[in-house]
């Protein structure tokens, strides 16, 4: 039976190695180490702390006696105090020295950070893998025509690899944020119930340099370089809105992606991957929806929304701390980490596996470069010798009533022909297949795409890790 809810993002949408990093294993496991690297460092600095007690600490660190803490918390309503108990069932000649002086933010907070760096360490593997694939697909595609679009309405013609070169300028951009919030995660330290680090001080009988050497010995043991310079009991709540800002930014450029992807499906001109046997909708047997695109817009969606919630945790915090953040840090924290790296692995799928259709792209450019040649047409009337006044007049009324034909009866664009048999324009039919070359109507795009691509693949193409995506729905 299947009688309890299950999260989506980890029946779903999430990899296991996300999934791994937010694992109450791996959160536990890590209060341990923490808990280790104190005693260590205490023991270090001349605290009465035996090799026997710490040893018997690292004997129990991933066994985690889940059980006991469960049951102590029911009676002690504290989950920190529940698993300081149960590690002290494991190793009773250490529970007199387990969390001697810290406070639960020291558990809580410092692997909070841990995880986020790590999760973020993934996610930056995932978005440079997408990068390197998105800016070869640019340079792949830079000269193929393709018909773009203000408003959604046809305008002058671009190429499919400059239109990619948005969606990778944006990552790059969300590569940049990244990079920087990482350089802001430092570990809180052991700061106390208030960040005055006062019950160090007293076990230390009040030798100041002895308490920051605790703290720069405990960070680098847990692999940490920097130390939060002040804090209250926690450490400051702007970091998670920080950190969530990244993701949120991620999730926008990745719904951008999605929709010009579901844009450009609707036009035929691109299709996303579809297995042999997938069912596009269980009514209407010959549908093709673009859902893995679908799912990127949704998933986003819910990211930026968490960005919110952690906003509102950092404006609500009360002096040196208030509990009220806890439960919602519970679920946001994770779930932004866990939909955001289940919109990479979908991202990284489309992109690797996209099918593109040039003939469509073709006959939608050939559909609407009547219009966009007029002026081209116009010109090069003028130069054999017509009046430019009267030719633009012509045109006007062609283009008008082609327009009208083509709304009201489903007609096809005739207007090259009208202009054609038109004897004023003067034009021949090999002239005017030059004039209606796509490829004179796309400006720089070109020289854009392969410019800024290979600026981007000698940036990142060092960097990537080759691991195929993993999509479970």
């Amino acid at each position: 039976m299947r009688n309890k809810y299950e999260n989506p993002l980890c029946e779903r949408y999430a990899s296991k190695k996300m999934q791994e990093i937010f694992s109450p294993d791996k959160k536990f496991s890590t209060w341990r180490k923490l808990w280790v690297a104190l005693a260590e460092s205490q023991k270090e600095l001349g605290l009465d702390i035996s090799d026997r007690q710490i040893e018997a600490m690292k004997e129990h660190i991933y066994d985690i006696n889940y059980e006991v803490a469960e049951q102590r918390e029911k009676e002690v309503r504290h989950d920190v105090m529940a698993h300081i108990y149960a590690y002290g069932v494991q190793c009773p000649e250490a529970r007199p020295i387990i969390h001697l002086g810290a406070t639960s933010g020291y558990v809580g907070d410092n692997t909070d950070l841990i995880l986020m760096k790590e999760a973020l360490i993934r996610i930056k593997s995932s978005l440079t893998g997408i990068i390197v694939k998105l800016a070869a697909f640019a340079l792949k595609y830079k000269g193929l025509p393709v018909l773009a679009y203000t408003h959604f309405q046809p305008a002058q013609p671009t190429t499919l690899g400059k239109r990619a070169t948005l969606w990778l300028q944006d990552l790059v951009s969300d590569m940049d944020a990244l990079l920087f919030v990482m350089s802001q995660i430092k570990m809180l330290g052991c700061r106390g119930a208030t960040g005055t680090a006062a019950s160090f001080l007293e076990l230390f009988d009040g030798d100041a340099e002895k308490v920051s050497r605790l703290e720069k010995m405990i960070a680098r043991k847990m692999g940490f370089d920097d130390i939060f310079d002040v804090s209250g009991q926690t450490y400051p709540r702007k970091l998670d809105y920080n950190v969530l800002s990244v993701l949120s930014g991620i999730a926008q450029s990745a719904w951008k992606f999605s929709n010009d992807i579901r844009l450009m499906s609707h036009l035929k001109e691109v299709d996303e991957p579809f297995e042999e046997k997938q069912v596009g909708s269980s009514a209407m047997a010959y549908k093709r929806n673009p859902m893995r695109c679908e799912r990127i817009s949704s998933l986003s969606r819910h990211v930026i929304s968490l960005t919110q919630d952690a906003a509102m945790t950092s404006s609500l915090q009360w002096f040196e701390r208030t509990l009220d953040d806890s439960a919602a840090r519970r679920i946001y924290i994770p779930e932004a980490f866990l939909a955001t790296d289940g919109i990479l692995s979908l991202y990284e799928n489309v992109i690797s596996n996209m099918k593109v259709y040039p003939n469509m792209m073709r006959k939608h450019l050939e559909e609407e470069l009547p219009f966009i040649a007029t002026e081209n047409i116009l010109m090069h009337g003028v130069k054999k010798g017509g009046d430019r006044q009267l030719l633009h007049e012509a045109i006007r009324e062609m283009a008008v009533s082609t327009a009208k034909d083509i709304k009201e009866n489903g007609a096809s664009n005739n207007l090259i022909e009208r202009i054609l048999e038109d004897g004023r324009f003067n034009i021949t039919r090999e002239e005017m297949e030059d004039l209606l070359r796509a490829d004179k109507f796309t400006g720089l795009a070109e020289e854009q795409a392969e410019s800024y691509a290979i600026k981007v693949l000698n940036r990142f193409e060092k960097e990537t890790i080759s691991e195929e995506a993993e999509i479970s729905v």
